[in-house]
């Protein structure tokens, strides 16, 4: 990407920019308009990054090394060397940790490749060294209100020490990876662009590409068209990579949850120039959380028009994984994890999906997922919604699937309403109709038995 010509030089401001027209912080956020429309600029080869170690880990009670290493286990069999899950990051404070990380490396995985995290600082870094890990990122708060108000510097110390500590990477071969903290409430012409094109400088003097992570910090940023900075998505890839000539490939997104944009603002990052976009798993991480890595692969499929070879169905494994072993309750609609993402219970859905399941399933989420598409069956349910139910928790197919209109489903109808009108509140639990099952229909039951053996 060709550079702009116009020099962006540091703006030592003597009192923060807070944007207060923006971000009064005793009303909600503003969102301004300006109209310009910037082109999409898709990189030719997009991929996932991990944080669920880093920011995920910080937000639940802290995993022991075996749950580390296992959950990267996981990960590693869902890319299943595609590449599309290229990194994941680890917290190198704690002698676990460390370990983790350590037996991690030693798996020998292409992908995802071990990364570490620290803060701009040399005590940091040491560790990242004694690692041998080829690449970390670095904390680089980029809003006035860190800056002025947490760090207690003007922009030009701040930019000195984050300059510092990157070119210390350098001399140890170390690929920087620059976290531009709150980049959605930064002088993005004022203080970000002035030190990404000092960064670029140094990647150029060293021969070593240094990476731009884009942090959302606060959830704030906004997809849309036409929005002004420092809010839009779109407007700080184009500045990141016309104003900077950042490589699309050393672009990341890194956004939070807290307005319900995450999944789109990362796809749009994508869109207009990332090349990478960070998750975590479940989307575990700050207040509401991160992006969440099996949305994002959902998110690539539909863009890329494949996955590669991963296996999707390892997102199942690992979403049960975490259930059990980490004890994490996950909403039960929650798409693609929760218990109930491709349950049905409206009637009319139900004889829907009692003619062709495709009429009311997002995809085959049996091959797909290794969920099959489930009905519950409660008052409104019907003979139809009955029938699906046997249909699908028992797997039918084609010629073995029963018929809304055969009279055992009558039967088993009639014992259903009896329940409500007794004043049943709750929906027929699965064992409760297995049971009804093996009394009216035994030749399912049957084959069930025979599936298993």
């Amino acid at each position: 990407m060709k550079k702009s010509s116009y020099e962006y030089k540091l703006n030592n401001v003597d009192s923060p920019n807070f944007y207060k027209n923006i971000f009064p912080y005793d009303e909600i956020p503003k969102i301004n308009f300006n109209g310009v429309q910037i082109p999409k600029d898709l990189p030719e080869n997009i991929y996932i990054t991990d944080t669920t170690f880093r920011d995920g880990q910080q937000s639940m009670p802290p995993y022991t090394t075996e749950q580390i290493i296992r959950i990267f286990d996981y990960l590693h069999n869902l890319d299943n060397n595609s590449g599309i899950i290229k990194q994941t990051e680890f917290f190198l404070y704690t002698e676990k940790d460390r370990k983790a990380a350590q037996v991690c490396m030693e798996r020998g995985y292409e992908f995802p490749e071990v990364t570490s995290w620290i803060r701009a600082n040399k005590e940091d870094f040491k560790l990242v060294k004694q690692m041998g890990i080829k690449e970390t990122g670095m904390l680089m708060s980029c809003s006035d209100y860190h800056i002025f108000k947490k760090l207690r510097k003007t922009r030009k110390e701040t930019m000195d020490m984050y300059l510092g500590i990157v070119k210390e990477a350098l001399d140890n071969g170390i690929r920087p990876r620059c976290h531009l903290e709150d980049i959605t409430r930064a002088d993005f012409y004022g203080f970000v662009v002035p030190l990404v094109n000092k960064l670029m400088e140094l990647s150029k003097q060293s021969g070593i590409p240094i990476k731009i992570r884009a942090c959302d910090t606060l959830g704030l940023g906004v997809s849309y068209s036409g929005v002004e900075l420092p809010r839009s998505v779109q407007a700080i890839m184009y500045g990141l990579r016309n104003n900077c000539g950042v490589p699309s490939e050393c672009i990341e997104w890194h956004g939070h949850n807290d307005f319900y944009a995450v999944v789109n603002n990362s796809t749009t990052a994508w869109l207009y120039g990332a090349s990478a976009v960070n998750t975590s798993f479940l989307g575990i991480g700050e207040r509401t959380g991160n992006c969440p890595l099996e949305a994002m692969i959902f998110e690539y499929g539909q863009i890329k028009g494949n996955t590669k070879n991963m296996k999707l169905e390892v997102i199942t494994e690992l979403s049960e994984y975490f259930k059990k072993e980490m004890e994490y309750a996950v909403p039960p609609r929650t798409p693609f994890v929760g218990k109930e993402f491709n349950v049905t219970r409206a009637g009319i859905h139900a004889d829907g999906i009692l003619k062709d399941e495709e009429i009311y399933n997002i995809f085959d989420t049996d091959k797909i997922l290794g969920r099959p598409v489930v009905v519950a069956v409660n008052q409104y349910s019907g003979h139809a919604g009955i029938a699906a139910w046997i249909n699908t928790y028992y797997r039918l197919k084609d010629e073995e699937k029963i018929d809304k209109w055969d009279t055992r489903i009558a039967k088993i109808k009639e014992w259903v309403d009896e329940q409500y009108k007794a004043g049943r509140t709750s929906i027929i639990g699965n064992d409760e109709l297995e049971l009804l099952v093996d009394k009216m229909l035994p030749d399912i039951s049957q084959k069930k038995e025979e599936r298993a053996s």
